[in-house]
């Protein structure tokens, strides 16, 4: 019951009214006799609750003023009446050792100096960066981000990841050198996100955390709303030119286990309660949900990657065998336990523009179609993904699971029961939810060993597997696809 409060009180609670409600109850003081019995025992199922609190939420918190300060307060409390504890200095050095990890931010410090800048998926395709392990991303981490002018010229610009729509247009303008007397005018810009498809959006300022939230090939421009709709969408990043890329040299088993290992160091980042943020849209907002947001972009990343590579293959013959290949990869990343990257390729295959290649098809080995097929049933989402479901109960950790399905079963517990009923808290449905949280925890429970090796071709597979180039524009895909194959309906 504890753990399901913890994991779920941002629905019915925010998180610093929690902790406001968790001091009030600390009685201040001791009286001796019955009523002091008592109070010794509010007082140590406070310290349960603090203890599980801030070992559930740890680096969350860093983001959080009002919360640290709370925190500090009781920690303080507690420090002062140790000696009620003799039987407790086990949870006491806990205590003491949690609040140091989670480095508490107070309004009253003062920020780091020379805070490194992190690299998102794609900042400038630096080789360096994307071999690096992956950390989690908090609101405060800096990135660098282009962007663009209606002309397609660009300014960078160093932001933090929480940062507003207007924070953003602020640091451009200075860029710009755009006088107050400018913004002040009817020409004030606006920030557009821009998809390769042409498709386009107006961000409010309020908004926080775009960074993220941008599609595979998407872009920030800003512009004026004058100019909103000459706006059109950088050239193809990727070369649509025949030509081997590396998926063509590197074996099918190199290419699977380098997925799998930075699909589990995406996975490992999340914390368990983006999940909760996500779904739910709690008090914390998008800032802790970064890390998933990134995760589920990399998923859809290596979907248009399937696509991209078989239709930039313009031989026949080259283009069956790596159809055969990516099939492979998919097996083998299942036999990994790699959900995430399995289903993503199967889904991939399953785009209307490499399944209408009949030629391609017919050319694979009836081995592999029967593979195919028993992946397809594996995927399939009939009697609600009943197949993938059994199949990843007999998984042990550690595990990536095909991580859209979770939030779909969390986005159907929350909208098929009221949070409230009454007044009081729905108690069952914090449980469900509570629940679903906790096979996460189980699924990360054991670390993930591959061996990998660091030789140079190595380094170069892995390097290609962090920054896929991929053509997220389906209609450009089924171009491509209507050139290779031209018959047909």
């Amino acid at each position: 019951l504890l753990d399901d409060i913890v994991l779920t009180h941002s629905l019915f609670l925010p998180t610093e009214r929690f902790l406001q409600q968790l001091h009030q109850q600390y009685p201040w003081g001791a009286r001796g006799g019955h009523w002091g019995a008592r109070r010794v025992g509010t007082k140590r199922a406070v310290l349960a609750v603090l203890l599980h609190f801030l070992d559930t939420y740890k680096g969350l918190l860093q983001e959080e003023e009002s919360a640290g300060k709370v925190i500090k307060e009781l920690y303080l409390l507690i420090m002062k009446d140790t000696s009620l504890y003799h039987d407790l200095e086990d949870e006491i050095l806990k205590l003491h050792q949690l609040v140091e990890t989670v480095e508490l931010k107070v309004a009253d410090e003062t920020p780091p100096p020379n805070k490194q800048v992190k690299p998102l998926f794609r900042h400038f395709r630096r080789i360096d960066s994307c071999l690096q392990t992956r950390v989690a991303f908090r609101g405060s981490d800096e990135i660098f981000c282009r962007v663009y002018m209606p002309d397609h010229s660009y300014v960078t610009i160093r932001s933090r990841l929480s940062a507003s729509v207007q924070d953003i247009l602020a640091s451009v303008t200075e860029k710009l050198q755009y006088s107050e007397e400018q913004s002040a005018r009817e020409d004030t810009l606006i920030l557009v996100t821009m998809a390769s498809s042409g498709e386009k959006a107006v961000l409010q300022p309020s908004e926080e955390c775009v960074f993220t939230t941008l599609g595979i090939n998407s872009h920030l421009f800003a512009c004026t709303k004058d100019t909103f709709d000459s706006l059109v969408p950088l050239p193809e990043e990727i070369q649509v030119v025949p030509g081997d890329t590396e998926i063509h040299r590197a074996e099918p088993e190199d290419i699977a286990n380098h997925l799998t290992a930075f699909h589990w160091e995406l996975f490992r980042c999340i914390h368990e309660l983006e999940f909760v943020d996500y779904v739910f849209h709690g008090e914390r907002g998008r800032r802790e949900t970064a890390n998933l947001e990134l995760l589920l972009q990399r998923c859809s990343e290596v979907q248009h990657w399937v696509g991209t590579e078989l239709l930039l293959c313009e031989s026949l013959g080259k283009r069956a065998h790596l159809l055969k290949k990516l099939i492979k990869i998919a097996a083998i990343c299942k036999q990994n336990q790699d959900m995430l990257s399995f289903y993503a390729i199967i889904i991939g295959l399953n785009n209307a523009a490499i399944s209408r290649l009949r030629l391609t098809w017919e050319k694979l080995p009836g081995k592999f179609k029967n593979l195919f097929r028993k992946f397809e049933n594996l995927t399939d989402p009939c009697r609600n993904h009943k197949t993938y479901r059994e199949v990843l109960a007999k998984m042990k950790p550690p595990l990536i699971p095909f991580v859209p399905l979770i939030l779909k079963d969390l986005t159907f517990l929350h909208e098929g029961s009221k949070t409230l009923l009454d007044g009081l808290v729905n108690v069952e449905k914090l449980h469900c939810i509570a629940e679903k949280v906790r096979t996460i925890r189980k699924y990360r429970s054991r670390p993930l060993c591959l061996e990998l090796e660091a030789s140079p071709s190595q380094l170069q597979t892995k390097a290609y597997v962090r920054q896929l180039r991929v053509i997220d524009n389906q209609n450009l895909l089924f171009e491509l696809s209507y050139k290779l194959e031209p018959g047909g309906q």
